[in-house]
């Protein structure tokens, strides 16, 4: 890592090397999901639950069209996968995206340092075996703060999404399917296919738009709503996305989903801020501050928005992180608009905020 920490483990995954903002998430489940979400671009994953690959990958589970993961660093990347619906073993999941994963690690050791000195750049290698010409190359790598990625994992085109949610299994519960009433434009910073899952469960037709999409070619397709997804990076360098959010409001009613969040409350007059080491797990506690009731909630992000930049006259907090009194969302006063920072569609997670979505059907009903 950049200041020099070294960590030896066993090679699995592709025999390659790479290099990123080195990251640990403490969800007990729901690895492939995390290797496939674009918003782990340019990350190097520490998974702080012990053993990773026991139940294999499935492709129903995948979160986009491939791992966007840098690499992977656990304490025992299990050799043996078990689960009926497994159609692949993590460690060939992995190797053919050439990702490489390390394993025998004191993850614990490497977690409380990077709670302690912040998230770093790191490389991870097996073919270069010098620590000091990586640890050279974990220094010359671009921070995270000011990088525009989400740019880089967008759609080049837009594409229809009309695929609801499955069960997993015939004993697992799921709401029914709901007519397509509403047609959402969902804009692709590094979109979740559980997210665009979801709006379909609850009545969405969804076109799913690339990030520089101009307003007015969004409103040109006469949408009920739109919504603004999750993605990497930092979402100051986002200019030209904030501009046409800002068009936006007032014009149709929006919902957004983590950096959605972000580039909302960029264009809504606020700032964003680097975390130390960001959230990412799926056990982080929420509070409604409409209801007061706490959520359980998945995260996956580095940056957040300063309550204290937003003008309350304008802006409702809506929602507040109990670990370190974070913002977590909020809702215009005088438009349609709202957003959190977490993923109320959980994959992995727990389901109690579901119900945002079923909000954002509200909103689009009352807009008609």
């Amino acid at each position: 890592m950049e200041d020099g920490h070294v960590f030896e483990g066993r090679s699995f995954g592709a025999p390659a090397e790479r290099s990123g903002e080195v990251v640990f998430n403490t969800a007990l489940t729901g690895y492939q999901e995390v290797f496939t979400d674009p918003s782990y671009s340019g990350q190097i994953v520490i998974l702080t639950n012990p053993q990773i690959g026991n139940y294999g990958t499935s492709t129903e589970d995948n979160e986009s069209a491939r791992p966007y993961i840098e690499g992977l660093a656990v304490r025992e990347f299990s050799s043996i996968a078990s689960n009926w619906r497994s159609d692949s073993e993590a460690n060939d999941f992995l190797a053919r995206a050439g990702i490489p994963v390390i394993d025998d690690l004191d993850t614990r050791a490497l977690v409380r340092h990077l709670r302690t000195g912040g998230v770093m750049r790191g490389v991870l290698s097996s073919i270069e075996k010098d620590p000091e010409k990586l640890i050279a190359k974990a220094r010359s790598i671009p921070t995270m703060a000011g990088l525009d990625l989400a740019s880089r994992v967008s759609t080049a085109t837009a594409y229809e999404w009309s695929q609801p949610v499955d069960a997993c299994s015939p004993s697992e519960n799921v709401a029914g399917l709901q007519e397509p009433r509403y047609h959402v434009v969902a804009y692709d910073y590094g979109i979740k296919h559980n997210i665009l899952r979801r709006l379909v469960q609850v009545g969405c037709r969804v076109t799913v738009v690339p990030s520089l999409t101009s307003a007015e070619d969004v409103l040109a397709l006469n949408p009920d709503g739109v919504f603004l997804s999750n993605g990497p990076g930092d979402p100051e360098p986002l200019a030209g996305q904030v501009a046409n959010i800002r068009k936006l409001i007032g014009k149709k009613p929006i919902f957004g989903i983590c950096l959605g969040h972000q580039l909302l409350g960029l264009a809504a007059g606020g700032k964003t801020y680097k975390l130390k080491f960001g959230h990412r797990g799926a056990n982080h506690p929420v509070r409604n501050e409409l209801t007061q009731k706490v959520e359980i909630t998945s995260h996956n992000h580095g940056f957040a928005v300063d309550p204290d930049s937003l003008n309350l006259n304008e802006i409702e907090i809506t929602h507040v992180n109990l670990n370190d009194q974070t913002l977590e969302g909020f809702r215009l006063r005088n438009h349609p608009v709202f957003c959190v920072q977490y993923h109320p569609e959980a994959a992995p997670g727990p389901h109690d905020s579901h119900y945002l979505f079923d909000d954002f059907t509200k909103m689009m009903r009352e807009a008609k």
